[in-house]
């Protein structure tokens, strides 16, 4: 499929200031420019902000060779330490240094493959930098820590409407470019949904696109009946519960986890509280490794409807 094709390549920015980033790590990022040096960095924060996106632009606007190396694809130890010998070995054709970028290493082997990484760094210092990304900063080691700086991509809340903003407009460029008949209200709703997961919104923009899906059937794809979920959790109702799970499996447990934090002060004692914060936090985790989102997220809701104390 041609990158030409899929709206998350096509419009992937393509340098820095062309990326919706908060205030303070945009200016970094376009300080580095300045110097024309990249240290050994790991990008931190959830999925879809921009941290490949944004190596990739420092990389090509320095001019510097770079190889991307999915570590939830890559990790196995032989492969990784073929590709990075092979890659840091070569002359780079563009001269000076180059930069290997290890996308999703915090899905790399713990117990192998990253403490082999703090080998990689030192032995190729002279010619290669490297850039980790990663969702979750806790399951990288703390050597390879010690050995980045860490810039973490989490947004202040006070930015966020500006940055929903500045996406909204670009959003409203894109329909325009491609002839989408998506109205304004739609768009509202895909970024209420999904913010900040900016990969996220670009792919379903892109599908409701293609759909011919109107504002109104992207509002009832977004219409989360939580009313419903704390009233079945109260009956502890588990098969009520279980089928509301796949009732609204187009869901995202991210938002079903968030729905519940942010609800159920309405429906239990102020003692339950901490310890449904606390389970739901647990699960939120849990759920970017599970094979079975499903499970996980009836998993979760059984924890919370036994254990709460409901009004």
């Amino acid at each position: 499929m041609s990158d030409n094709f899929l709206f998350v390549e096509k419009y992937r920015p393509k340098t820095i200031s062309e990326c919706i980033l908060p205030k303070g790590i945009k200016k970094t990022f376009l300080s580095i420019l300045d110097s024309s040096e990249i240290p050994n960095m790991m990008f931190t924060g959830s999925q879809g902000v921009g941290k490949t996106t944004v190596a990739k632009a420092l990389c090509n606007e320095l001019g510097l060779d770079y190889i991307l190396i999915n570590g939830s694809e890559q990790g196995n130890i032989d492969t990784l330490r073929g590709k990075i010998k092979q890659f840091a070995s070569s002359v780079s054709l563009m001269g000076g240094y180059k930069v290997i970028i290890l996308d999703e290493a915090d899905y790399l082997n713990p117990q192998s493959t990253q403490p082999a990484l703090r080998a990689f760094i030192e032995e190729f210092s002279n010619n290669c930098r490297f850039i980790f990304t990663c969702n979750f900063k806790n399951r990288i080691i703390k050597p390879l820590h010690s050995r980045c700086s860490v810039y973490d991509f989490s947004i202040p809340n006070k930015e966020k409407p500006v940055l929903a903003g500045e996406f909204f407009a670009r959003l409203q460029k894109i329909v325009k470019d491609e002839n989408l008949d998506i109205p304004t209200p739609g768009l509202v709703l895909l970024i209420e949904k999904h913010f900040p997961d900016w990969r996220r919104v670009l792919n379903e923009m892109q599908r409701y696109g293609i759909t011919g899906d109107t504002a109104s059937e992207i509002s009832n794809v977004n219409n989360d009946n939580f009313k419903e979920l704390m009233s079945i959790l109260k009956d502890k109702n588990f098969r009520k519960m279980r089928k509301w799970v796949v009732d609204n499996i187009d869901l995202e447990p991210s938002a079903v986890f968030r729905k519940v934090y942010d609800t159920v002060y309405d429906y239990v004692t102020p003692a339950s509280i901490p310890e449904i914060i606390v389970t739901v936090a647990e699960y939120q985790y849990k759920d970017a490794f599970v094979a079975d989102h499903e499970l996980n997220t009836v998993a979760c809701l059984t924890q919370v409807m036994a254990s709460a104390d409901w009004k």
